[in-house]
C-alpha cells in the first residue's frame, strides 16, 4: 500500500513541474492575474514543491528556497515577471523576522547565562570577525577568488561578519529535534546564538555608515535607537497591553494587533527627524532603519504576559514572508561567471568551520567548558547564519558588495547548510577521532580522579541531567546522610561545583570506559543509578552501560532508564534490576491529578505537591 501511494505522488509531482515549466509569464497575465499574485504564487509553488523533495532527504528547507529562486529567476526559467515584486515582499519578510527576534529576547537569561556563556559572546564575535578578515587577506595574497574580493573595499571586513554567525534556525531545530536543547552543548550554543543575534543587531545599526564612519552620525544613530526604545516601552506599558486585554477573547485580532504594533513602532522610528523638525525645528539625523525599529518593537513586549500569544500568531505568517526572502535572495544570484563564484563560496565555507575551531573551541575552553563539550558545541555551531545572507543582502543593497560575491556568500551558506545535519550527528565521533591532537596542544580533559582507597559509595548517579538533579535534591532534603555517600560521574565539569556543594562526590570520567568507572569505586557502590536516556548517552546505551556495571560490580542494584518498551525488556537480560520509564512515571502522576481533579480536589492535590515540592520555599536544584 506505501509502494502504491507513493507512486501515486509521483505523476503528482512531475504534472505540476511540467506545468511550472510551461506556463510562461505572458500565459499568467493573459488571465488578467496581477504580476504581483503571479510572482508569489509561482515562487510558493516551486519553494513548496523543491522543499517537499528536500524534506523528504532531510536537507535544510532554507536550500530549497533558495534554489526555488534560483529555478524562477532570471538564470533558470524566467518565471518572475518582475523581481522587485519579490524584493518588496522580502522586505516585509526581513521586518517581521526582526520582529519576532525581539519578542524571543530574554534579557534576564542573557544576563544570568554564566561566565562560559558570557566571555564567550562577548569575545566571539568580533575575534571571528578578524579571523576571517585576515583568512580573506590571505587569500587574495594566494590569489583565491582574488578578482571577487577585490571588487569591493570591504570584502575581507563583510566576510568576517558573515562567518561569525551561526544559523539559528538549523541549530536550534537540530537540538529540539533530538532532544539536547537542555544538554550542556545545547545550553552553550543557544547562549552564543543569543549573543550572535545581539551582534547582528549591532552591525545592521553601523553598516548604513559604513561608508563614512564618523563617530557622530553613529551616536546619533544611537541616540535615535534610545529615543525609540524609551517610546516604545512607555507606550508598551501604558497602551498595548491595555489593548491586548480588550482582544484577549477575540484570537482572530492578535495578529493584527501585533502588526500594528510593530508598524506603529517602525513608522515613529522613520520618522524621528520629521517629528523634531516640527517640534524643535532641527534635524538630529536620527531616524531607525525599519529592521531596528521593528526589532525594538518585539522587545518591548517580550517581557509581557502577552508576547507568548504575539509569538504565537506572527510565526505562521513570518514563514510565509520569510519563504519570500530567500526565494528573493536565490533570483538575485547572477549566473556564475566561471568556477571562481563556486571556489570562493567553498572556500569560505571552509573558513567557517575552522573559525569554530580556532576561535570558538578556545574560547569555551579556556572560560571553563570541558573539553568535550566545547568541541561538540564548537562543530555543532559550524555554518553560516542566515542572517550571514541578510547582511550580504543589504551590503548590496548599500552598494558595499556586488551582487556576484554576495551569490558566493549563498552558495556558501547552502554548503554549510548541507553539511550541518551530519556534522551534528557525528559532533561525538569528531571529538573523539580529534582529541588526541587537542591534548598535544594543550587542551587538556579534566583528570578522571580515581577513588579513594577503600572508599565504598552507597548511591553512584552515572550522568547528570534533569532527573538525577530532582533526585540529588531531594536526597538533600530528606536524606542528607546518603548524600554525602553519593557518587556522581559526569562529564559537565561546569556544574561540578554546584553538585559538590550539595555534599555529594563529584567526579570527571566517560561513562563508556568500564576502567574509568572501575576506578572511580563503582565496584564498591551498593546501588548504581543511570537517569540518562539513550538519546542522550553517548559512545553507550543503558544496556551496554548495565552490562559493564553487572560485571564489575555482581552484588550492587542496578537501576537504569529506558524509552521504548522493546528496550527494556534487553536491559534487564543485561542485568538491570529495575529499569524506569519516564513518560510512565509522569503518566501516573497524571492519572492521580485527574481522579483529584474529578473528585472535585484538585486544588488540594495542588497545594499538597507545591508543599511537597518546596516550590514555594524556593526549591534549589543544580540544574534549574
Amino acid at each position: 500500500m506505501k509502494r502504491i501511494a507513493h507512486a501515486r505522488r509521483i505523476p503528482a509531482l512531475v504534472l505540476a513541474a511540467a506545468l511550472l515549466c510551461f506556463a510562461g509569464p505572458a500565459l499568467a497575465a493573459g488571465g488578467e492575474m496581477p504580476s504581483l499574485v503571479h510572482d508569489i504564487g509561482i515562487s510558493l509553488l516551486t519553494a513548496g514543491l523543491i522543499a517537499l523533495i528536500f524534506n523528504r532527504f532531510k536537507i535544510p528547507s532554507i536550500a530549497a528556497f533558495l534554489l526555488a529562486g534560483i529555478i524562477v529567476g532570471p538564470i533558470g526559467l524566467e518565471q518572475v515577471t518582475d523581481p522587485v515584486n519579490v524584493d518588496t515582499i522580502a522586505q516585509l519578510g526581513f521586518i517581521l523576522l526582526l520582529f519576532l527576534i525581539g519578542l524571543e529576547i530574554d534579557f534576564k537569561k542573557i544576563f544570568g547565562s554564566g561566565k562560559a556563556i558570557t566571555l564567550s559572546g562577548l569575545l566571539q564575535y568580533p575575534l571571528t570577525i578578524a579571523f576571517g578578515a585576515l583568512c580573506v587577506k590571505a587569500m587574495i595574497f594566494l590569489g583565491i577568488g582574488a578578482e571577487l574580493l577585490q571588487s569591493s573595499p570591504y570584502s575581507a571586513l563583510y566576510m568576517g561578519v558573515i562567518i561569525a554567525g551561526s544559523s539559528t534556525l538549523l541549530v536550534v531545530k537540530l537540538f529540539q529535534e533530538h532532544f539536547e536543547l537542555d544538554t550542556e552543548p545545547g545550553r552553550l550554543s543557544l547562549g552564543m546564538l543569543i549573543f550572535q543575534d545581539i551582534w547582528v543587531i549591532i552591525v545592521i545599526l553601523i553598516q548604513p555608515n559604513l561608508e563614512n564612519p564618523e563617530l557622530m552620525p553613529i551616536l546619533m544613530s544611537f541616540a535615535g535607537i534610545a529615543v525609540l526604545s524609551v517610546f516604545s516601552i512607555m507606550l508598551a506599558q501604558m497602551v498595548f497591553e491595555v489593548c491586548f486585554e480588550w482582544i484577549a477573547k477575540s484570537p482572530e485580532l492578535t495578529l493584527t494587533a501585533a502588526l500594528a504594533w510593530c508598524f506603529t513602532v517602525v513608522f515613529f522610528g522613520a520618522n524621528i527627524d520629521v517629528i523634531a523638525e516640527l517640534v524643535f525645528d532641527v534635524n538630529p539625523h536620527m531616524a531607525v532603519g525599519a529592521g531596528m525599529s521593528a526589532l525594538i518593537a518585539g522587545a518591548c513586549i517580550a517581557n509581557l504576559p502577552s508576547a507568548t500569544e504575539v509569538i504565537t500568531k506572527v510565526s505562521v505568517v513570518k514563514d510565509f514572508f520569510i519563504t519570500l526572502f530567500f526565494v528573493a535572495l536565490g533570483i538575485s544570484i547572477p549566473a556564475p561567471d566561471g568556477w571562481g563564484v563556486i571556489v570562493l563560496a567553498v572556500a569560505l565555507a571552509i573558513i567557517a568551520i575552522l573559525a569554530r575551531q580556532f576561535v570558538f573551541f578556545p574560547l569555551f575552553y579556556f572560560t571553563g567548558v570541558d573539553q568535550r563539550n566545547a568541541q561538540v558545541a564548537s562543530i555543532r555551531l559550524a555554518q553560516i547564519s542566515e542572517f550571514g545572507l541578510v547582511i550580504a543582502f543589504l551590503g548590496v543593497h548599500h552598494g558595499h558588495l556586488s551582487a556576484t560575491l554576495s551569490s558566493a556568500v549563498i552558495f556558501a551558506f547552502i554548503i554549510t547548510a548541507l553539511a550541518t545535519p551530519i556534522m551534528y550527528g557525528k559532533a561525538y565521533e569528531i571529538h573523539r577521532w580529534m582529541q588526541p591532537a587537542l591534548e598535544k596542544l594543550g587542551f587538556k580533559a579534566p583528570p578522571e580522579m580515581a577513588a579513594d582507597d577503600g572508599q565504598a559509595y552507597q548511591l553512584a548517579l552515572l550522568g547528570f541531567h534533569r532527573h538525577a538533579s530532582s533526585l540529588l535534591s531531594d536526597l538533600h532534603e530528606h536524606n542528607p546522610d546518603l548524600v554525602r555517600q553519593t557518587l556522581v560521574v559526569d562529564f559537565n565539569v561546569a556544574i561540578h561545583p554546584r553538585i559538590a556543594a550539595t555534599g555529594a562526590t563529584v567526579k570527571y570520567g566517560d561513562l563508556s570506559n568500564s576502567e574509568t568507572l572501575h576506578h572511580l569505586g563503582l565496584a564498591q557502590s551498593r546501588v548504581v543509578i543511570c537517569t540518562i536516556p539513550d538519546d542522550l548517552l553517548r559512545g553507550i546505551t543503558n544496556r551496554e552501560l548495565v552490562a559493564m556495571v553487572r560485571e564489575m560490580n555482581p552484588g550492587a542494584v542496578i537501576i537504569a532508564n529506558g524509552i521504548s518498551f522493546e528496550e527494556v525488556d534487553k536491559v534487564y537480560l543485561a542485568g538491570a534490576d529495575y529499569v524506569y520509564m519516564a513518560r510512565l512515571e509522569s503518566a501516573a502522576a497524571l492519572g492521580e491529578a485527574i481522579g483529584e481533579a474529578l473528585s472535585d480536589r484538585i486544588d488540594v492535590f495542588r497545594e499538597q505537591n507545591i508543599d511537597r515540592h518546596r516550590l514555594r520555599t524556593g526549591r534549589k536544584e543544580v540544574l534549574t
